[in-house]
């Protein structure tokens, strides 16, 4: 099968002027400029009163991803996308109004009518996507980590001051009310000045597999998971579906897919990346 083409590459257009609401959700910033699109392709995105509901398009639709469009579900889920069938068609029974892809980029240029998107898929997408759908004048919510690289990073925030966007990161974790009274607590002074503290996390150990070779050979791609999408813009690696069973106490069932991606560099970002986040206000960019 021919690879995928997800190349990066610089394009320039003029801002949109923009006043619409904000895309509202409980988390933080993000922002970017990195993907293929060409510039006749870029919408500006359209006025909608305050009054009428959002139409959200979903790319990624299992685990953090359905979460994600749950929260959102009070608006109009119009379209979703995932490279597995099974959880896209999971999906579609829960929003029968909408209409599936297995291909983000075909979604972001039929679609014309979406106002904004929720990103959750591995990490080494999230920058690709949140960028297309910038470019495409959508307002965007990116699950965390943000990006995959820290220039991404940069990028998105770039993008998103240029168009006038809306953009989060998705960090539920630092929305709560927990956290806002920790913040109070240090910011009044009631437990004095702050000179050290000290964090922990499980993530690094116990939630998928860490710090171990890739296993060697490979296994027939089920039918129904697009393994060329599912790569996208990483390396191309040989599908495997789980670890011998001598080993799934210590590294858990699945090698990657739906869920332990996370722990190879090629897709994931490890502990940090998922738990280390940086949480930001959410504001439009003007």
């Amino acid at each position: 099968m021919a690879r995928a083409s997800f190349k990066v590459v610089r394009t320039e257009r003029p801002a949109p002027q923009m006043n619409r609401r904000h895309f509202i959700y409980t988390s933080a910033l993000m922002a970017g400029a990195l993907a293929v699109i060409p510039s006749a392709c870029m919408a500006r995105p359209k006025y909608k009163s305050p009054n009428e509901k959002l139409d959200i398009a979903g790319i990624g639709t299992n685990g953090r991803a359905a979460a994600d469009l749950e929260g959102v579900s009070g608006e109009n889920i119009v379209a979703l996308c995932d490279v597995d069938s099974n959880s896209l068609a999971d999906a579609l029974k829960r929003y029968p109004g909408a209409r599936g892809y297995s291909d983000y980029r075909v979604m972001l240029e039929k679609e014309k009518t979406v106002d904004a998107v929720t990103v959750a898929v591995p990490d080494h997408h999230h920058a690709p996507a949140a960028m297309r759908a910038m470019h495409a004048g959508k307002h965007v919510y990116v699950e965390k980590p943000l990006t995959h690289t820290v220039w991404e990073a940069r990028q998105l925030t770039l993008a998103a001051r240029k168009y006038g966007l809306a953009s989060q990161m998705g960090n539920q974790g630092h929305s709560g009310e927990g956290i806002r009274q920790l913040c109070e607590m240090m910011w009044s002074g009631v437990i004095g000045q702050v000179r050290e503290v000290h964090c922990w996390t499980d993530r690094a150990k116990g939630w998928w597999a860490q710090g171990v070779l890739r296993p060697p050979g490979s296994d027939p791609v089920p039918s129904y998971l697009d393994w060329d999408k599912w790569i996208g813009p990483a390396p191309m690696r040989p599908y495997l579906h789980e670890w011998p069973a001598e080993l799934q106490t210590r590294l858990g069932k699945n090698v990657y897919h739906p869920f332990d991606w996370r722990g190879w560099w090629d897709f994931g970002c490890g502990a940090l990346g998922d738990m280390a986040c940086t949480s930001w206000i959410v504001r439009k960019w003007r």
